[in-house]
C-alpha cells in the first residue's frame, strides 16, 4: 500500500483524507441511525397505552423524549397537553411538526458531506489524472519522439495518472452506495415518525376532550 502512495504522488493524499473522513462518516451515520435510536417498534403502542387514561406526568414525558427520535416527537405533544390542557389538535400538530422537523435535521447530518465525498473523490481522482499526464509530457520535452524522453519520468507520470484514476473511484463508488443506503434509511424513518405522530395527534386530542 506505501509503495502505491509513493507511486501515485501527491495528488492521491486528498483521495486518503476524503476515504478517512468517509469512512468515520459511515460508523456515525450506522451508529446514529439504529432502529433502537430513531423509531422503536413498538413505542407508539406503549406511548398510547401510558396516556390511554390521563396525561402522563412530566417525569414520565421526559422519560419518553429521551427514548429516542420518535419518543421526542411524541413527548412534544403530551408538553404542549400538559402546559396548556385546552390546547387545539393544530397546536399538537404545530409543537409535534416543530420537532420532527428538528428530528429530522438531525437524521440526515452529515448526508451532505457523504455526498459532496462521492462526487469530488472522482474529480481528484482525474486531477492527479491530468497531474501524471503533464509529468508524462514533461518527460518528453527535449527527448524528440515518444520515447526519447526520460523513460523513469514517463513511467512515473503513467503511474500517478492511472493509480489516482483507480482511487478515485475506489473511494467516490462505496461513498455513493452508503449515501444511498442512509438517504432511503432517513426516509423511510421519516416516514414512520409522520405517520406515528398523526396517529398519536388523534389519540391526544380524544384524550384532551
Amino acid at each position: 500500500m506505501l509503495s502505491i502512495i509513493q507511486a501515485a504522488g501527491w495528488p492521491i493524499w486528498p483521495l486518503i483524507a476524503c476515504s478517512i473522513l468517509a469512512l468515520a462518516l459511515i460508523f456515525e451515520r450506522f451508529v446514529a441511525l439504529k432502529t433502537a435510536r430513531v423509531a422503536p417498534p413498538k413505542l407508539l403502542d406503549e406511548a398510547i397505552s401510558v396516556s390511554s387514561k390521563t396525561v402522563p406526568s412530566p417525569d414520565v414525558v421526559s422519560q419518553l423524549a429521551q427514548n429516542s427520535a420518535l419518543g421526542e416527537v411524541l413527548a412534544s405533544g403530551l408538553r404542549t397537553l400538559n402546559g396548556n390542557p385546552q390546547s387545539s389538535e393544530a397546536d399538537l400538530r404545530a409543537a409535534m411538526e416543530g420537532t420532527g422537523r428538528s428530528v429530522a435535521h438531525r437524521l440526515e447530518k452529515y448526508l451532505t458531506a457523504l455526498a459532496t465525498i462521492a462526487s469530488a473523490a472522482p474529480l481528484l481522482g482525474l486531477l492527479g489524472t491530468v497531474i501524471g499526464m503533464i509529468e508524462i509530457f514533461g518527460s518528453q520535452a527535449g527527448g524528440g519522439a515518444v520515447g526519447g524522453g526520460n523513460p523513469a519520468q514517463l513511467a512515473h507520470g503513467i503511474s500517478v495518472a492511472l493509480y489516482n484514476t483507480a482511487f478515485g473511484l475506489i473511494v467516490a463508488i462505496p461513498t455513493l452506495i452508503f449515501w444511498r443506503y442512509f438517504r432511503s434509511r432517513v426516509d423511510a424513518y421519516l416516514l414512520t415518525l409522520e405517520l406515528a405522530s398523526e396517529q398519536f395527534v388523534r389519540h391526544i386530542s380524544r384524550l384532551r376532550k
